[in-house]
């Protein structure tokens, strides 16, 4: 991970366009280019989802978790190809064998595990399992294509 020391949400913001409350990485904990990362998203009560999913038991929903794995996979490509800073970005295509198995409630620290499954320059396919701890909370294949900004 030599080179990856401090990567904060600052860092994190000069690489994804996300802002909040669509941002879900909170730092990188490991990054080893062309291969995987490990990301982190502090899951707390003022996440604007919680307020209807549910009230009175806030989970947070399958979809945003999925996307926080995208978003980790986003570093790790844009960091992969080197184009932090380009202005490219990293567009979800396709989500696969999705499945979740443990509910994430506010104060849990979720770790987002993305791996490589296909590296190439303009499509990528990946492997994700967000995980609280030991337990795996969900996990999913997913692709995503590297472009330009519409005009």
């Amino acid at each position: 991970m030599a080179g990856f020391e401090n990567y904060d949400v600052r860092r994190v913001m000069a690489v994804l366009p996300h802002r909040y409350p669509m941002l879900l990485v909170d730092r990188v904990e490991q990054l080893e280019k062309d291969e995987r990362i490990v990301a982190v998203k502090a899951v707390t009560m003022n996440e604007g989802f919680f307020q209807g999913h549910f009230p009175g038991r806030p989970i947070m929903p399958g979809v945003m978790i999925v996307e926080a794995l995208a978003q980790a996979a986003g570093v790790l490509a844009m960091e992969s190809f080197d184009l932090a800073g380009s202005g490219k970005l990293v567009y979800f295509m396709a989500i696969d064998n999705a499945k979740f198995r443990a509910p994430v409630e506010p104060g849990c620290l979720l770790h987002l595990h993305v791996e490589f499954t296909q590296k190439r320059p303009r499509v990528c396919k990946f492997a994700g399992k967000a995980m609280i701890g030991d337990q795996v909370a969900a996990e999913a294949e997913f692709m995503a294509m590297i472009a330009d900004p519409p005009a």
